[in-house]
């Protein structure tokens, strides 16, 4: 016999309970473990592809490792570095932007002569404050990044996870899957099916949309001259989830700073405005519909809900699990919403007398049709076959 639904819930509210304090008291000694849960299901299709090719799991991992390795080192030695001088130079070279802007405005509005205007003080003022604050606003989120993700975590506890859960991954879900309750296996699977699907839709495929755009951005725009562009391109991608921002704030940032380092030269200005254009149509028409796809992503405002709430509440490691935990709060509320359509409180009691088919009980008694517990479409990814909750 099942256990009612006021059972179910209030054994399922202690156990996310517990697993909010936990995260609260162990979140830094988590930090490494979840860096490298995350990791190991980023690059889990990767290791799936390799073995479709002939390799054993041990072998895909092992180059996966190799190659991630590699990556890592070029990033600490090349790339970061870069990043945080180019970002400083440019908090450092604000205040002569604005004043060039100043200079420009002036030539084409005398009337911001006026030592009154307010326009005038006003760039005097972002000018001054970006100086004096800036600097200290890269200082502390280069030594809070340091703080929070030490060299060890990165460089070795952190890799060494991801390399073993990577390795068992496939074991894993086969395990958890035969931990899952009987009666309501399929239902759960079908959940995990659709939360899976979310991830792989945006932490798989958006980010790797980012990092491609970043990368694209980043070297079209110091192949253009441009200075600073290694930091605006980061900028650009960085931001890319968030449909339009990333083009609008990359490309405004891009072609305010082409304006001051190119005024007259306006092929090269166009030339910065088309390397924006051109990667709005690669993102648009290439990239997100080959990597993203078709799949239910989590919306911009969910998201970034999600991450404020966590990232306040529990810090790095908040931020970390507040994407799985969002796109798992949105299934779950989906298939309520699901149920509460099907059942006779939205339809009604002279439903059944008008044709229609009969609702589900709650979810402690439900026994999905096979067409709700496994869905007509087949599972994308090897992984998915059987896994859980």
């Amino acid at each position: 016999m099942a256990l009612p639904v006021s059972q179910q819930m209030k054994y399922w509210g202690i156990a996310f309970a517990v697993f909010l304090v936990a995260l609260w008291a162990m979140g830094n000694v988590l930090l490494p473990f979840l860096l490298g849960g995350a990791m190991a299901y980023f690059l889990d299709p990767v290791a799936d592809r390799l073995e479709r090719l002939g390799l054993s799991r041990t072998a895909a991992t092992a180059v996966i490792s190799i190659v991630a390795l590699l990556m890592m080192v070029l990033l600490v030695l090349a790339i970061i570095p870069q990043l945080v001088q180019q970002l400083s130079a440019l908090i450092n070279a604000a205040p002569g932007i604005f004043q060039s802007l100043q200079e420009t405005l002036l030539t084409y509005f005398p009337s911001l002569t006026d030592s009154t205007s307010t326009i005038r003080q006003t760039l005097a003022d972002i000018g001054a404050a970006i100086q004096s604050k800036g600097a200290d606003l890269a200082t502390g989120i280069v030594s809070s990044a340091l703080g929070l993700v030490s060299v060890v975590v990165f460089l070795l506890v952190a890799p060494v996870v991801a390399f073993y859960l990577l390795l068992d991954w496939d074991h894993m879900i086969e395990r958890v899957d035969s931990l899952l309750p009987r009666e309501h296996a399929p239902t759960l699977r079908r959940l995990a099916r659709e939360i899976d699907a979310v991830l792989a839709g945006f932490v798989r495929g958006q980010v790797s949309v980012c990092l491609l755009l970043g990368a694209y951005y980043s070297v079209a725009l110091m192949l253009a001259g441009l200075q600073f562009g290694l930091i605006v391109g980061a900028i650009a991608g960085t931001v890319t989830f968030i449909p339009y921002v990333g083009a609008l704030v990359g490309g405004a940032l891009a072609i305010g700073l082409a304006l001051v380092q190119f005024w007259g030269d306006w092929v090269s200005i166009g030339i910065i405005a088309a390397i924006f254009a051109i990667g709005q149509f690669v993102e648009g028409n290439i990239l997100t519909p080959k990597l993203v796809g078709k799949s239910v992503g989590l919306h911009p405002v969910w998201l970034l809900l999600a991450l404020s709430a966590f990232g306040t509440a529990f810090g790095f490691v908040g931020m970390l699990v507040a994407v799985p935990v969002a796109a798992a709060i949105g299934v779950v509320t989906r298939f309520g919403i699901e149920q509460y359509q099907a059942s006779l409180l939205y339809r009604g009691p002279d439903a059944d007398q008008a044709g229609l088919s009969q609702a589900p009980g709650p979810l402690a008694q439900v026994s999905l049709p096979s067409a709700m517990a496994e869905p007509a479409q087949p599972a994308t990814r090897k992984t998915n076959e059987g896994q859980g909750a």
